[in-house]
């Protein structure tokens, strides 16, 4: 294998480095080159190093460790301490490796730049060669690397691309430039010039970027972006506003910030860092990789993770989320130029110019020249620089693939793709309807896309765009791709608009996904700001290569390259390679960034979501403290807000709007009056504050506002001011005057009446009133009932009131401090209704509310979960329920020959809780007996047991109890027929078998099908058959009636939700895993999500070590924290529960205490639980039990145990099939019960010993 190839030449070498791609590459291969060597016996890993570390024969070597970390390896490795070193990029520059005997590059290095680079770090003597190997990963890889092998040794180096006018650096290094000095804005201009990157910069770019970073942004929305720096327009001069300097030293460089968690020891020395993603995937007390040295999870706190080493544990990989740069357009020409040339060599000369031209040794010439005649078996062609080959085939489950085989590198596919996309999107909507489109896949070596299953043909127009439209089809796609909001993000954090809040502190990624998203909404609007720009001229050209795909598309156009099309009866070997690359995107889909997924396979219609939870009644649940407390921050009344000198003033001029003096006076902290005339002095002289007459009284304004006061108010401004400061609103923007000042107001103020703006203006409440309804429109400014002992209509700004529900919500969360599991596995009983001491049918209706939906063991519901809930449970009141239609049952799958999972709902309830039943085929309900019995019903309605036997009799087929009988329960564990009364199932939990028919059924059921009895024959056998098995008693019908009408994926997925919360009251993870939800916990959470906003359910950590994603109704968190003090927490609080009762909540909720055994949640067995701790587990039948650590602290699981066994028929009932009349306990923890230690305490409670062990029972 490659591995112990590997290991070979590291042993035979003094010290190798060997060269990845990707850090989680690193990881994985030096671990397993540690192991492979530990199992060969040629290293002991487990020898420790004096700081607690294992001695690795291997270590890894990448950005995400810490400088100390790294450094130290590096070091071991220039004294020749370490034998083997698996780095990415980290080493490949400019670090004096030292003795490097050999390089190894795993996988084809991706260029001949990287490729001279990395093999260049061997042998750093004098005189003496660099040494190096290239070990491709798969044939494909093969193919690339024979190319840069070729090109590295003949100087080909790949053209060097430099970044022209990136405007993100450019507007931090004016705000870096200003920190500390005043410039001329044209000396500024020409010094920005006088950088390369920057030599073809025009002065509307300039001024453009000038404008963002002085605060004049083209809209409102961008008004909580703080400026940067003061332009003082009539001097013509920059400067750095306060704390510019720290911002440039903080926020700049021009690496993306990952939002990753940095990796410390307890003392705080730095390990490494993790992606954010595989943190919360972590939990406390696992270990993982990192370095190839294994690490323990001691603690996760908001930005890090605490660990101790964990020498010689197992350890899972950790995976970190990154861009890989692609395979340049001209390495790509090279690589279809070498298919070109060797497909057309005689094998000889073939063979010859691999081993010499491009280095291939004998397995692997073979292996190439292999994979191209398989290739051009399998399709008649090889792709290459002047042929592209579209295949297309049908896949595993007969979906049309096509794919377009093409060398020419990742950064022409994508913007290649990103048209495709656009251009089947358009086209299969217009053909099939919304909803149908197709799916796109890139990677270096051409594109593969998957038709929508109704879509049978493709248009080849639709693949090769005109070259000349190809830079406007990939512009106009762009803004809609992941791909473009996380440039976005990236380069509004480098233009400082976005800085870090917390300088040194990690900021969330989620949390720079959101702010970017909310700047990028408006920003759009806007095709001239400057990020925008920025952020399209970095997909355009640094990422994607345009003029390459005009270059290929016109050489499309012109023949110089054909297009050869090939349909496959099954996918080629290059496709297989292109369809590996599929797979891995697909399946580990869900690793991907939140913001950055493709879209979920349940896309939930957030509209109806509102409609289905209701209005939204917000006056009793924002908190009057918190409402105060947000209109004093967005008011700059705090003292941390206040105004500390004359430019803050102006901002704060610029964010609230027109404000009298005293109003000022308010806002300057400790300032002096006289301060503030000082202030206020000089910026009228500057002309950056003016005053005006507004609403009958005088009041400062920014400059900036004086065209909207004029154009939307009608207020005289002054002479003077810049031309920038008093160009029409409307024309610039095209917005309305009076609607941003309307905006402005709400955006600073919670909610507010129309009367409130109206005075404000300056306006009548009329024309105050058209505005307010305009913003509303565009879902700005929502209007509800919000403010606490408030009444009529109010409005309020989206934003702010998305921050009054997060505080409030934080507020409510104060409240809650997390319980232990104990608490929870005693509030759970509680809460569901446990030993209630309620009784009778409405007691039974109240159980089944909680209970429906739930799948649960037929044989158990009445005797041991419904008993458990009402007292005096009697099997007749549930029958009542049923009688009368009220409640039904469905089937959910069969458990055993006797026994299945069954769902009690209410009638209305069932299609909103239910899932859809499977088809006959997914069920295994697709033989004759089925179908007559489906159709049959669906005919004739619901049925007696002598119909559904009349019916399978005249369609010849066997019609004795027995067939008629399994087929019937066939349809109903299916989900597919029910019936009106229990007894049914009863009959069958008890394991009765059908009563025997008549010889003469009997000898028909063997006969030819074809032969159709007489009709006295079928009344003879109807006479001895009419009562019929009793699991076959009652009125029968089909299920498909109650699914109607079939509600949205989105009302599903709510009603399920809601169902969930109310079972549980507190809902994890482990219980949605635990309950079977479709999708898992993440199929709910976004209903979760949004009930937590409208303060219906609330999010916290409210149960230790369950994960941060818990939610709970508000009565349930009171209830569970009450379970933690000792006067509600009753000590006597026992309970026996199936230990598949939803009630009982190990090994579902919580995990199953440490134990002897192997405990689970199994049909039949028991668990004993005492004040919330887990005792003691019956296994089924009663023989083996186990108990816990809890056991020695509770006594009365033992006095609990022997009224259990004093049950009628062994817990309760004689109806269950589980039921056995005695209790026979033969084992204990694994040893003979008559020898166990608890033997004396079960003897004393009643148990007697005998020849197998101790018993009990009536």
């Amino acid at each position: 294998s490659m591995d112990a190839e590997l290991l070979k030449l590291i042993e035979e070498n003094h010290s190798t480095l060997l060269f990845v791609n990707a850090r989680r590459m690193a990881e994985r291969l030096a671990s397993r080159l540690n192991e492979l060597a530990a199992e060969q016996g040629s290293h002991n890993p487990q020898v420790l190093e004096q700081d607690g570390e294992s001695e690795e024969l291997v270590k890894a070597h990448h950005g995400s460790l810490s400088r100390e970390r790294r450094l130290v390896v590096e070091d071991e490795l220039k004294r020749g301490q370490l034998k083997g070193l698996v780095a990415t990029s980290s080493l490949e520059l400019g670090i004096d490796m030292g003795a490097v005997d050999l390089v190894i590059q795993v996988a084809s290095p991706g260029s001949v730049s990287a490729g001279l680079q990395r093999i260049g770090r061997a042998g750093h003597q004098v005189a003496v060669a660099s040494r190096g190997r290239i070990f491709p990963k798969h044939r494909a890889d093969l193919l690339e690397a024979a190319v840069v092998a070729q090109r590295m040794q003949e100087g080909l180096i790949e053209h060097t691309k430099v970044p022209v006018n990136p405007l993100d650096v450019l507007a931090q290094q004016i705000v870096a430039s200003c920190a500390l000095d005043e410039w001329q804005v044209t000396e500024l201009f020409d010094l920005c010039r006088s950088a390369a990157n920057y030599s073809t910069l025009s002065w509307e770019l300039f001024e453009n970027t000038l404008d963002l970073l002085a605060g004049r942004y083209p809209a409102e929305e961008f008004a909580e972006l703080r400026p940067r720096v003061v332009w003082d327009r009539l001097a013509g001069t920059v400067r750095g506003r306060a704390g510019a300097q720290r911002l440039a030293v903080t926020s700049g460089g021009t690496i993306p910030d990952r939002g990753l968690f940095g990796v410390f020891l307890p003392e705080g020395t730095r390990v490494g860092e993790l992606d954010e993603e595989m943190v919360y995937e972590s939990r406390v007390g696992e270990t993982f990789l990192l370095g190839a040295t294994t690490w323990r999870i001691e603690e996760i706190t908001f930005e890090r993770v605490i660990v101790s080493p964990a020498p010689g544990q197992p350890g899972k990989m950790p995976f970190w989320h990154g861009d890989g740069p692609g395979r340049e357009a001209e390495l790509g020409r090279a690589v279809g130029e070498f298919l070109r040339r060797i497909s057309t060599l005689p094998q000889e000369e073939a063979e010859a110019e691999l081993r010499t031209r491009h280095a291939l040794d004998e397995a692997a010439v073979s292996t190439l020249l292999t994979y191209l005649d398989e290739q051009a078996q399998a399709t008649g062609v090889i792709p290459s620089d002047r042929t592209l080959l579209v295949e297309r085939f049908r896949d595993e489950i007969g979906d049309w693939r096509v794919c377009i085989h093409s060398p020419f590198g990742s950064r022409v596919h994508a913007p290649w793709a990103t048209i495709i996309r656009t251009r089947l999107d358009a086209h299969f909507s217009s053909e099939l309807g919304d909803g149908f489109g197709a799916e796109v896949l890139w990677s270096d070596d051409g594109i593969v896309v998957r038709l929508p299953e109704a879509a049978e043909d493709l248009p080849m127009e639709l693949l090769f765009p005109d070259p000349d439209e190809v830079e406007s089809e990939v512009v106009a796609a762009l803004p809609g791709t992941a791909a473009f909001a996380a440039r976005f993000r990236e380069a509004a954090a480098r233009a400082l608009l976005l800085p870090r809040r917390r300088p040194g502190q990690r900021t969330p990624l989620w949390q720079q996904r959101q702010r970017a998203a909310d700047l990028l909404s408006v920003a759009s609007k806007y095709p001239s700001f400057p990020i925008l720009l920025e952020t399209t001229r970095e997909c355009c050209n640094d990422i994607f290569d345009l003029p390459a795909l005009r270059l290929i598309m016109s050489e499309v156009r012109s023949r110089r390259i054909r297009v050869v099309q090939v349909e496959t009866p099954i996918a080629s070997p290059f496709a297989r390679s292109l369809l590996f690359g599929w797979i891995a995107v697909f399946m580990y889909e869900g690793d991907a960034p939140l913001a950055e997924r493709r879209a979920a396979a349940l896309s939930l219609d957030r509209e109806l979501l509102r409609d289905l939870l209701g209005v939204e009644e917000l006056r009793s649940l924002l908190d009057p403290e918190v409402v105060d407390l947000v209109e004093m921050e967005l008011q700059r009344l705090t003292l941390d807000r206040a105004a500390r000198d004359a430019d803050e003033l102006h901002d704060l001029l610029r964010v609230l709007g027109p404000l009298t003096e005293i109003e000022l006076a308010a806002r300057i902290g400790e300032a002096s009056p006289q301060l503030l005339q000082t202030w206020l002095e000089h910026l009228v002289e500057r002309r950056r504050v003016i005053t005006v007459n507004m609403a009958g009284e005088q009041r400062y304004c920014a400059a900036e506002d004086a065209a909207k006061l004029r154009d939307g108010l009608g207020l005289a401004i002054p002479v003077g001011l810049p031309t920038a400061f008093t160009d029409s609103v409307s024309a610039e923007s095209g917005e309305s005057p009076l609607r941003d000042l309307v905006a402005r107001f709400a955006r600073t103020h919670g909610p507010f009446t129309s009367a409130q703006i109206a005075a404000r203006l300056g306006i009548s409440q009329e024309i105050a009133r058209l505005s307010l309804a305009e913003l509303v429109g565009t879902q700005r400014l929502l209007t509800g009932e919000f403010l606490p002992g408030g009444s009529g209509v109010e409005f309020c700004d989206a934003e702010v009131l998305r921050r009054l529900r997060r505080r409030s919500l934080a507020a409510l969360r104060k409240e809650v401090e997390p319980v232990d599991s104990a608490a929870l596995a005693r509030f759970l009983p509680r809460w569901q209704g446990i030993g209630s001491g309620r009784s009778g049918t409405d007691a039974v209706a109240e159980a089944i509310g909680l209970l429906q939906g739930a799948a649960l063991p037929g044989s158990l519901i009445e005797a041991d979960i419904l008993c458990q809930r009402v007292k005096n449970f009697s099997s007749a009141d549930l029958d009542l329920l049923c009688a009368t239609g009220e409640v039904v049952w469905l089937g959910a799958g069969a458990v055993g020959a006797h026994d299945g999972r069954v769902r009690l709902m209410f009638r209305d309830q069932v299609a909103a809780l239910v899932p859809a039943v499977a088809t006959a085929e997914e069920s295994g309900t697709d033989e004759p007996h089925h179908h007559v019995l489906r159709a049959h019903l669906s005919t004739h309605g619901a049925s007696f047991w002598a119909e559904l036997t009349a019916a399978v009799a005249a369609a010849s087929l066997p019609y004795d109890d027995q067939s008629v009988l399994e087929a019937l329960w066939d349809l109903v564990w299916a989900g597919e027929v029910t019936s009106d009364s229990l007894s049914p199932l009863r009959a069958k939990a008890s394991g009765g078998s059908p009563r025997s028919t008549s010889r003469s059924a009997s000898r028909s059921a063997s006969g030819s099908r074809s032969r159709r009895p007489s009709s006295s024959a079928a009344r003879a056998s109807l006479r001895v058959s009419r009562l019929g098995p009793p699991a076959g008693a009652g009125r029968w019908s089909l299920t498909a009636p109650l699914f109607l009408p079939a509600p949205s994926p989105t009302e599903f997925v709510t009603q399920r939700a809601l169902q969930l919360l109310e079972r549980y009251g507190v809902l994890t993870r482990e219980m949605a895993l635990a309950e079977g939800v479709e999708g898992g916990f993440a199929g709910v959470y976004p209903v979760l999500k949004l009930l937590e906003e409208r303060g219906q359910v609330r999010r916290g950590y409210f149960v230790d070590g369950l994960g941060a994603a818990q939610f709970a109704k508000p009565g349930a968190v009171d209830l569970l924290r009450a379970m933690t003090q000792p006067d509600t927490a009753d000590r006597t609080d026992a309970w026996v529960l199936a230990a598949t009762d939803p009630a009982q909540p190990f090994g579902a909720a919580l995990p199953w205490p440490e134990s002897s055994g192997r405990p689970s949640r199994a049909i039949g067995a028991y668990a004993l639980i005492v004040n919330g701790d887990l005792c003691a587990y019956l296994e089924r039948g009663g023989k083996r039990l186990l108990t816990f650590e809890a056991a020695s602290q509770h006594d009365s699981w033992v006095q609990m145990l022997g009224s259990f066994a004093s049950a009628t028929g062994f817990g309760g009932s004689s109806s269950s099939s589980s039921r056995v009349r005695r209790l026979r306990i033969e084992t204990i923890d694994g040893e003979s019960a008559n020898a166990s230690s608890w033997a004396e305490a079960l003897r004393a409670v009643g148990f007697t010993e005998g020849y197998k062990g101790l018993s009990k029972g009536a």
